[in-house]
């Protein structure tokens, strides 16, 4: 029986695991590095040991210092999460070495399948050995780990040196390993794949269907259960595939099948030797605990002949601390508030005041919704988004919610290029004109309490505020009977709450003040100076980081003085385990290079400046 089990991971899944682990009585270890010292899944834990440095190659890709962390602390079992170590079969037999009960399948079964090149050849498929214009396009992809990272497609011939480069850099910093081949791409597809446990006594359970077509960089964004759409005669063959997978490598555990689902055939992708990110919508529809079940079956304890019956739908949407609207920038900042309604399910690692910093990945949460129909989830859990309380960095709340209500997904009629499609519309201003209104009344609130009002008529006043990108001027008086403004009446102003009559409507508007960063309702608001600061200016040319990184690379001969072309790629940044790529704006010189490989910088800062022609 497990005593004491140490999490080889962060965030949201140790914290998810620690759970189950409390309600089984089990003590809980976890591991974090220096920027983690007070992250919450370190807080939790019954106790934590540190791993130096904050890098995820100095830290938890250290399968040395994770095994010798639980030795230390007591463990008798290692879970590894998802990512970082979680399909690497030489830290599962560092763990079983070591006397540790290891939470996953066997070492062979890692070997042969979380590589995805062998993963393919047990399949009978293999990669594209060589790449013609015939070919295009392709995908180039890691062949370890997940989550999107070292995943390029290619259109062009000519740039598929430049993306193997990159995905290379991107896999070897993610998942400590650089390989990466090349497949077809296979575009208007969707990403459906199968949920599988297995136990030692030879069964193994289908856990029927998930569709995560919504991705962006190839990484999940919404994800649902089961599939829809699909024939009978189909799902039943993904699920035959799927446990042909698991027993041709003696599978046992948790794993998933994934297919890509083009013209009514399933291609197989790969298997995912462990938990997904997406497990709780499996647990939703099946009324399971995953994780529980994991440690059973690691205590070698017999699943029963068949798994529970289906019931219902189940969506998951992945909260990201990111900006679409901006090429999916990575944000970083203090989270000050993070609350969901009641009726749906929130699984994080963080809690109010955290800080969402540069080495991991964004994702702040998922929030789950599950109901007897698929309208009826999607009704809750787009619902339960948009009156979410998100305070703190820009998230892609407001996508989440457009692409729940949009057509194509309210009709499940979705694939993997439905952002490629539809981004521009979904990041579009939609945020509510009376946002700005409320700010203004509620910081002039204080002021009309000591006498801000005049007998004599008076001009109104003004206050600036950014919304969406773009400038938007509240004005409002102060008269005798309080507050005022053109257009509405102003039933009530406070600090926390202003409520307007719009059309003989009464309308609530809760506010949230964070320095110059105000929150009305779902709507973010920065406060803007009366008078700009004309110290601001870049010059013409400028390229500014866009977000806090680590300058991993700059372009091969790149130097002040060099002509380039207009999209040729200068400068390459990491933050969040991803690359960020920076191109020159237009053709012309390029009269200075600040950016140096292993240089860290924040938002705004000049990284080099091209003189156009």
């Amino acid at each position: 029986m497990i005593t004491s089990l140490l999490v080889a991971n962060r965030g949201e899944i140790a914290c998810r695991v620690f759970r189950t682990c409390r309600e089984l009585g089990i003590r809980t270890v976890a591991v974090h590095s220096d920027a983690d010292e007070n992250a919450l899944h370190a807080r939790v834990a019954d106790a934590a040991v540190r791993l130096p440095g904050s890098a995820p190659s100095d830290t938890y890709l250290r399968g040395d210092l994770v095994v010798k962390a639980a030795l230390s602390a007591g463990a008798d079992a290692v879970h590894p999460g998802y990512g970082f170590l979680s399909e690497n079969a030489d830290f599962a037999r560092a763990v079983t070495g070591a006397g540790l009960l290891w939470i996953g399948p066997p070492p062979e079964a890692i070997e042969a399948m979380a590589s995805k090149t062998r993963a393919k050849k047990l399949m009978g498929l293999e990669p594209l050995a060589t790449v013609t214009a015939g070919d295009l396009p392709v995908l180039v992809k890691a062949a370890s780990g997940g989550g999107g990272r070292g995943m390029r497609v290619v259109r062009e011939l000519a740039d598929l040196d430049a993306e193997l480069t990159a995905a290379r850099a991107e896999a070897l910093s993610a998942f400590g390993d650089g390989e990466v081949f090349v497949e077809p791409y296979l575009e208007g597809g969707r990403h459906v794949e199968v949920q599988i446990l297995a136990d030692t006594h030879g069964t193994v359970w289908a856990l029927g269907t998930r569709d995560c077509s919504l991705q962006r960089r190839h990484q999940k964004v919404i994800e649902e259960a089961p599939a829809p759409g699909l024939a009978p005669g189909l799902v039943e063959e993904l699920h035959a595939l799927a446990v042909r997978a698991a027993r041709a490598v003696d599978y046992v555990g948790a794993g998933t099948v994934e297919f890509l689902i083009a013209d009514g055939r399933a291609h197989f992708l790969e298997m995912n030797t462990r938990l997904q990110v997406e497990h709780p919508v499996t647990e939703a529809v099946f009324g399971i605990d995953l994780l529980a079940l994991q440690l059973r079956i690691a205590e070698n304890t017999a699943l029963e002949s068949d798994p529970p019956p289906a019931r219902g739908h189940a969506i998951e949407a992945r909260l990201y601390a990111e900006d679409p609207a901006r090429d999916w920038a990575p944000q970083t900042g203090t989270l000050h508030r993070l609350a969901v309604p009641e009726g749906v399910r929130l699984d994080t690692g963080y809690t109010d005041g955290d800080p969402i910093g540069i080495h991991y990945d964004p994702m702040l949460a998922k929030v789950i919704a599950h109901a007897p129909t698929r309208a009826e989830a999607h009704r809750r859990l787009s619902g339960a988004l948009e009156r979410a309380s998100v305070h703190g960095p820009v998230t892609n709340r407001d996508l989440l919610v457009r692409s729940l209500r949009h057509p194509e997904f309210t009709d499940a009629r979705m694939d993997t290029g439905f952002y490629e499609r539809h981004l521009a519309e979904l990041t579009g201003a939609t945020a509510d004109p009376y946002a700005p209104l409320a700010a203004a009344l509620s910081d002039a609130h204080g002021r009309s309490r000591f006498g801000g009002w005049r007998n004599l008529p008076s001009q109104p006043q003004t206050r600036r505020y950014l919304m969406d990108g773009t400038e938007h001027e509240a004005a409002y008086r102060h008269t005798r009977d309080g507050l005022t403004a053109e257009g509405v009446r102003v039933v009530h102003a406070d600090d926390r709450l202003v409520v307007l009559e719009i059309d003989g409507v009464r309308r609530k508007f809760g506010i949230s003040r964070y320095g110059d960063r105000i929150h009305v309702g779902p709507a973010t608001l920065t406060a803007l100076p009366r008078f700009p600061d004309p110290t601001a200016q870049q010059a013409p040319g400028s390229l500014l980081a866009p977000m806090p990184g680590t300058v991993v690379r700059v372009a091969e001969g790149l130097a002040a003085g060099a002509a380039v072309t207009a999209g040729q790629p200068l400068v390459w940044l990491e933050a969040m385990k991803m690359e960020h790529k920076i191109s020159a704006p237009a053709a012309g010189t390029l009269s200075a290079l600040h950016a140096a490989p292993g240089q860290q910088v924040e938002v705004g800062t000049l990284l080099a400046v091209v003189e156009p022609l």
